[in-house]
């Protein structure tokens, strides 16, 4: 080594000359190399260098710009975070009222679950204020879906969470609420009777200027709410981490289920089943939009058909 240094011609200035040493991979050595900050998905590697195995290796849609270290550890690690702040926490809350439905001593079809309750009885301005309240912060799970989806380049149009179709949703949406709803009020009303459902009690709210009004926009704000975040962002995040279809089909009509757990058991069940109805449906059109205008006609058909019908029928328990 020192003979081939002492045979390499000194420079003009006078300082010795430093051995070449060849690019790696055909590096351009016209610039300095960068220190990572993040790394390329197609190479799988850590900011220190490292390769990440290859089964914790996330996958890339077409297009998509992705966080730093998006693994399939980290995938999960963001839908639980995402379900904590929304129907996860809903899940959650919903089992423990199963628990004490079930170890109360009566029926479950003789006990009650309200899902729009009165939140100031007797002062219906403050009663209002808190309804839109809580219609308005319902949405905040929906906003942070659509900055995590704009972190990779995404946005809730790629869900198809838009407005560029509206009579081709509003279309499919209807005849989807038709059958969907009709055949859920039937199974509600056998799982009643059965008495593995409670009284579901779509609302206490008082018979002012506002109750239909705020009904129509709760139903939809459950609406956006279930099928951005359980149908659209589930579905893609679940595939991204590598699962199948019918794995991430089944694993999202499970947390739908979940959240409706506070009904019963029928409620559990007419919920994973319209998932499960849901899921494909999305995967066939691609959008979420017409099962979003499909789940607020079924949730208003309900809120306010039990306004106008309970009063008259007995059929319908109240």
């Amino acid at each position: 080594m020192a003979a081939l240094e002492n045979a390499m011609p000194a420079p003009e200035d006078g300082r010795p000359r430093q051995p070449e040493v060849p690019p790696r991979g055909g590096d351009d050595v016209s610039h300095s190399p960068q220190p990572r900050s993040g790394f390329s998905l197609d190479e799988g590697l850590t900011p220190g260098g490292e390769r990440i195995p290859e089964g914790e290796r996330a996958q890339p849609s077409p297009g998509s710009r992705w966080p730093v270290l998006y693994t399939r550890r980290l995938i999960m690690f963001e839908v639980g975070a995402v379900l904590a702040v929304s129907l996860g926490r809903s899940a959650v809350s919903a089992f423990i009222d199963l628990m004490g439905s079930l170890t109360a001593r009566k029926a479950l079809s003789a006990q009650h679950a309200t899902l729009n309750a009165s939140a100031a009885p007797g002062r219906p301005w403050l009663d209002l204020s808190f309804q839109l309240y809580g219609i308005a912060f319902g949405l905040a799970p929906v906003l942070l879906v659509a900055y995590l989806l704009s972190r990779e380049g995404a946005s809730l149009r790629t869900l198809g969470a838009d407005r560029t179709r509206p009579w081709w949703d509003l279309g499919r949406g209807a005849a989807v609420a038709a059958v969907i709803g009709g055949s859920g009020l039937g199974l509600y009303l056998a799982a009643h009777a059965a008495g593995a459902a409670l009284t579901v009690v779509p609302t206490t709210l008082p018979p002012v200027w506002w109750r239909i009004p705020v009904l129509i926009a709760s139903a939809f704000q459950n609406a956006a709410l279930e099928e951005v975040v359980v149908l659209g962002y589930l579905l893609r995040r679940f595939k991204q981490a590598g699962l199948t279809d019918s794995g991430s089909d089944v694993l999202s009509a499970l947390i739908r289920g979940s959240y409706h757990l506070y009904q019963g058991f029928g409620g559990f069940i007419g919920n994973l089943v319209m998932g499960l109805i849901f899921a494909r449906l999305y995967r066939r059109w691609g959008r979420v939009m017409p099962l979003l205008v499909a789940h607020g006609l079924i949730d208003t058909v309900a809120f306010v058909g039990y306004v106008l019908l309970a009063p008259h029928v007995s059929w319908l328990p109240h």
